[in-house]
């Protein structure tokens, strides 16, 4: 039987959300139309809107729905001379100054947060910054819906969430953006979205995020990642009493209860994940948001890892559907993959 362990990839459709996405297909109107048919519509947008803002804290900020994480990032930083770290992912990096340092324990010293973008929690490493008021861009993608988190008590301008993040339908994001901040539309027509992002809005799309976030939220309050904080130590703790070869990132940092990140030289972590894969273990060897692109992970090279050893990294993501049953035969296949690949290594 397969086990997905990729979650910070992608999650797997919510119930909730994939309810609410076959409801709404129902509901014919176009939202910007003013008859009965279009204020249906409308409906079902404004009340999705009201239920993300209550599950990530944003009670009173504008919530703009975009196609993704991506595209918020880009409404939020055209134009606006932001400065990041590396570590950052590149949708946000690939509009900034990319010059702020990272710490070898993933930790990034913001001096003018105005001008800054930085992430709650890195996706590769699982390391959760510490929280700055007055940061411009908080990406907070990875760690909404894992750990205590509201935007109104964070401090920043504006924040990127994603729908397929917290198990709802991909394609569809938003930027939050605290009530009276300047932001120029980048995609013009119809003035939807406040005016900052035109296009008829994706119905299915907003209500299955609803779903997702109020769903993801009731998660977090009743507990349900302490269990799965609970494997991931396992998982870790197993690791390591069988060797002392691999390298665990972040270790004694503050991280995503989920996320291990695992360097071990020798081993490359496509084959890595190769490997895994036969075995019946879905694994990623850092972000899967780069097109399938295989290459040294750039977050470890600027933590001060080396191209080889960036090149070595595993990344296991738990998630709430994840089994203890499931984290043990993980570690029972790799550590079997391990061995044969260090008899295959020493024989060459």
């Amino acid at each position: 039987m397969r086990a997905y362990l990729d979650y910070n990839s992608t999650v797997p459709l919510r119930l909730e959300a994939k309810q609410a996405m076959i409801d709404a297909m129902n509901v014919v109107g176009n939202p910007s139309s003013v008859h009965l048919e279009g204020r249906a519509a409308k409906n079902l947008i404004e009340n999705s809107r009201v239920k993300i803002a209550e599950a990530i804290g944003a009670v009173g900020a504008d919530i703009i729905f975009t196609s993704g994480a991506t595209e918020s990032a880009a409404l939020a930083l055209v134009g606006q001379n932001i400065m990041c770290s590396r570590i950052e992912h590149e949708a946000v990096s690939s509009w900034c100054s990319a010059n702020l340092p990272a710490e070898r324990n993933g930790m990034i010293d913001i001096v003018t947060p105005e001008h800054s973008a930085l992430q709650v929690a890195n996706s590769e490493t699982g390391i959760i910054q510490n929280s700055v008021k007055g940061i411009w861009l908080s990406d907070m993608t990875q760690a909404f819906g894992k750990i205590p988190l509201a935007f109104n008590w964070h401090g920043c301008d504006c924040a990127m969430i994603s729908a397929h993040k917290i198990g709802g339908p991909k394609g569809i994001g938003a930027l939050i953006v605290k009530r009276g901040t300047d932001l120029v539309a980048h995609i013009k027509g119809g003035g939807q979205e406040m005016g900052r992002r035109s296009g008829t809005e994706n119905l299915l799309g907003i209500v299955g995020f609803g779903a997702a976030a109020e769903a993801a939220q009731k998660d977090l309050v009743n507990g349900e990642w302490d269990k799965i904080l609970e494997f991931r130590m396992i998982l870790e703790n197993m690791i390591e009493e069988f060797s002392d070869v691999p390298i665990l990132v972040g270790k004694d940092s503050k991280r995503l209860p989920n996320t291990t990140c695992l360097i071990t030289p020798g081993w490359k972590g496509e084959t890595q994940v190769m490997q895994m894969d036969l075995d019946g273990f879905a694994v990623s060897a850092g972000s899967a948001c780069s097109s399938g692109k295989v290459k040294p992970s750039y977050v470890l090279k600027e933590l001060g890892f080396s191209e080889d050893e960036a090149s070595c990294a595993l990344r296991i993501s738990l998630g709430l559907e994840t089994t203890k049953d499931e984290v043990l035969r993980f570690v029972e296949t790799w550590i079997k993959k391990f061995k044969y690949n260090l008899k295959r290594k020493n024989n060459i």
